[in-house]
């Protein structure tokens, strides 16, 4: 494989479904994603740790469904009852703890939605029973929802998440990199976030390949940060 030179060109996040890969890890909440019309009511909860594909499949489901991607804390200044016309993913629910108007708004549009029988999928990094939102209606209706999981990262994904991040950058790392980052770095989506983005900024920084070198060398400063 030709090794490649990291450029400082945007990130292009790919986000279509053949871009996901799947693995035990995330299985059961593809397949939940994919099959909408087996969900015990109109409405779904997706959560798992940073990076582990919550948004990644939140457009998925939105794309197959014609429906629309909005964050939670961007509630207070949506038309409502313009949004309740698709299908509707809320991102990052647990984020509006601190927001009452926000809150007050996804409880509405919550009764809504529900009250056409129109599609909500809400996501979060913990599962529901644990966003304390202080609106205590708001709170009941996530905690009593249908969840699933997006489980840590077995061998399989944390590859696929890796090449993944890489690919996004536009960026080819020699064939060994990712196998030794495997072996040592801390399996989770948040470091496979932050050892790519650093290996970025050191191939540019330094004007070399993305290298198994490099990588040690960065995994090793990472390290040794407080």
């Amino acid at each position: 494989m030709a090794e490649q030179l990291s450029f400082d060109l945007p990130v292009r996040r790919a986000l279509g479904r053949e871009d996901f890969f799947v693995s035990p890890a995330n299985a059961l909440a593809v397949t939940l994603i994919d099959t909408p019309q087996t969900w015990i009511a109109p409405k779904l909860v997706l959560y798992g740790p940073q990076g582990s594909g919550k948004t990644h499949l939140a457009h998925v489901w939105a794309t197959a469904m014609d429906g629309k991607v909005v964050a939670a804390a961007d509630l207070p200044n949506a038309d409502l009852p313009a949004l309740i016309q698709t299908p509707l993913a809320i991102e990052d629910v647990p984020d509006i703890r601190s927001n009452d108007a926000a809150q007050t708004a996804l409880f509405h549009l919550h009764n809504m939605t529900q009250a056409e029988r129109q599609p909500l999928l809400l996501t979060g990094r913990a599962e529901p029973g644990q966003w304390d939102l202080p609106l205590p209606d708001l709170q009941s209706r996530m905690a009593g929802t249908q969840a699933v999981a997006l489980s840590p990262p077995d061998d399989a994904l944390l590859t696929a998440v890796l090449a993944k991040l890489f690919a996004d950058r536009q960026i080819v790392p020699r064939r060994d990199v990712i196998p030794y980052l495997i072996a040592h770095m801390d399996r989770s989506f948040e470091m496979a976030a932050r050892i790519v983005t650093a290996l970025d900024l050191a191939a540019l920084r330094e004007s070399r390949s993305l290298s198994r070198p490099l990588a040690a060398q960065e995994l090793a400063r990472m390290m040794d940060q407080p």
